[in-house]
């Protein structure tokens, strides 16, 4: 009994290195491709809704695809010639963060950082909402949350609210069009009749561009997210946790 045991777990040894074989050969640590990018990994630390570091992340770095990351070389490039670098806040993410957050949403009095990320929303909506989802397009491997450092101030770009706001804030048509670019102030949808002002929608709109003219799409919830257009694995959703792939 205990040979066979032995043998089956070594089996599943063999079977958990093919697939993270298979995964670090598909996925590359954004650093390597993208030299210039900032990491303010928000998972890792404990600056995040949650209030803890969460499941998964192993080291304070981020990967993505590779189709994604060259994807992402090009917007940095574009962006540098305007006097910016990238931030990212978080790009790949394992399942197992993701049921992290599930759980996080289940237990309702968890309201540690409500007041950062979460003021005007009750906890126990947050399924309904959908801000909290028992699936992400992250775990699919090519979609980055990021914004802008300016170069020349040596700051973070104003956005207007915060990474990983639950709100009407973080929306890109929150007080204009993306689309058309028109600023029309229009802050009525905010419970708080809180607004962005003109200059942080432009802000905004400097990061939509680049990402959406080098192959990214947009969602309508979230002014920070970006996903590959064509992401190679749209129906994969990965467990890998978070560490430096060394190729």
């Amino acid at each position: 009994m205990l040979l066979i045991c032995c043998c089956a777990i070594a089996a599943g040894c063999k079977c958990k290195s093919a697939e993270d074989k298979a995964f670090e050969k598909a996925f590359v640590t954004i650093t390597d491709v993208v030299p210039d990018a900032i990491l303010e990994i928000r998972y890792f630390c404990t600056y995040n809704f949650v209030g803890e570091r969460i499941d998964g992340y192993l080291e304070p770095t981020a990967l993505l695809t590779r189709e994604a990351a060259d994807s992402l070389k090009a917007v940095s490039d574009d962006l540098i010639s305007q006097g910016y670098r990238i931030k990212i806040f978080d790009a790949y993410r394992p399942q197992c963060a993701v049921d992290h957050f599930v759980r996080w949403a289940a237990n309702v009095p968890d309201t540690l950082m409500r007041r950062y990320f979460y003021p005007d929303v009750d906890k126990s909506l947050l399924f309904e909402l959908e801000y909290i989802m028992a699936k992400s397009g992250h775990t699919r491997g090519s979609t980055v949350d990021l914004t802008l450092f300016d170069m020349n101030l040596e700051r973070d770009v104003d956005m207007g609210c915060t990474f990983d706001w639950f709100g009407v804030e973080s929306h890109p048509d929150f007080c204009g069009n993306p689309d058309t670019g028109e600023y029309t102030g229009d802050n009525s949808a905010s419970p708080q009749g809180r607004t962005i002002t003109e200059e942080q929608f432009n802000n905004r709109l400097i990061l939509r561009r680049a990402m959406v003219r080098h192959g990214f799409k947009t969602i309508d919830s979230e002014w920070w997210h970006f996903t590959l257009k064509d992401e190679p694995y749209p129906d994969t959703y990965f467990n890998y946790p978070v560490k430096q792939i060394k190729q």
